[in-house]
């Protein structure tokens, strides 16, 4: 199987794919689809890269990942047992290349320029959630009314970005294969030192060579990535156990010392991580 890109499996004349996802983790290497995919996290919980970005899932969360965008999940097998995802799979131009500029679907826009960088539903989860719950049993012409009415709650909800610029990329599958080495090797080593000596041997390339092509294709450069791995590890550290010191999250999440912790915090998350944990 190529790492990148990846074709989603569906059978001839189907403009959706309804897809479920059971085991003890999700598909773990670096991907992209034309397929927009809208997913609802029914257990599990760990890392999302979408594009250039770290994000944490969790269970009841829903994702919308836009396509084309580069992304891969990294289950966290320690604090969950079992992961099971529903997903729904489209492309803009599944229905006519031009069902979506028609007048009567003009408010969907709004989902569409959204979903160019992925997002996670914040409200009217409950009832996006219901509307998934029926994908299983539902007929094709039931699951295209579902989809529309999933569309236009994404379209009026609130939301967060998965990735911080519209990814309009597609990697062949060297370059694929070489991002995929880099994300996975940072998901697993995270907690470790890094040095960009050692990530760019992973990637086959010299330093200074691998830091043109990281920052080049995920817009940021590979400190940056590190630490916002880190820190978004350190604030589920500091969701699941509040009594944790904050000098024991820091050496948790890769940090030896806490003025660098507190520094990189800081600049990530726009405020202190002892206003986080006062607050949880």
């Amino acid at each position: 199987m190529k790492v990148l890109p990846f074709k989603i499996p569906k059978p001839e004349k189907t403009a959706i794919i309804y897809q479920e996802d059971i085991g003890i983790c999700f598909y773990d290497k670096l991907h992209q689809h034309e397929e927009i995919q809208i997913s609802l996290i029914l257990e599990g919980e760990g890392t999302l890269i979408v594009g250039d970005t770290a994000n944490y899932y969790k269970k009841d969360d829903i994702l919308v990942i836009g396509g084309n965008i580069p992304h891969v999940f990294k289950s966290n097998t320690e604090t969950s047992t079992k992961s099971h995802m529903l997903s729904i799979f489209f492309k803009y131009s599944s229905f006519g290349d031009g069902f979506f500029m028609l007048e009567d679907l003009n408010e969907l826009d709004v989902f569409f320029n959204k979903a160019k960088k992925g997002f996670k539903i914040i409200s009217s989860k409950s009832e996006a959630s219901r509307l998934f719950l029926k994908l299983h049993s539902a007929s094709r012409i039931e699951r295209l009314i579902i989809l529309l009415q999933l569309l236009k709650i994404s379209a009026k909800s609130d939301y967060q970005s998965l990735s911080s610029f519209i990814y309009n990329k597609t990697y062949n599958e060297i370059e694929g294969k070489r991002m995929q080495d880099v994300f996975e090797f940072t998901m697993s080593h995270y907690t470790e030192k890094i040095t960009l000596d050692k990530i760019a041997n992973v990637a086959n390339m010299t330093k200074n060579a691998f830091c043109k092509y990281f920052k080049k294709r995920t817009n940021k450069t590979y400190v940056r990535f590190l630490n916002e791995l880190r820190i978004e590890h350190s604030c589920r550290l500091i969701y699941s156990d509040p009594e944790l010191p904050l000098t024991e999250i820091a050496y948790r999440s890769g940090y030896n010392n806490i003025s660098n912790f507190n520094k990189q915090f800081k600049a990530i998350k726009n405020q202190k991580p002892s206003a986080m944990k006062t607050f949880n």
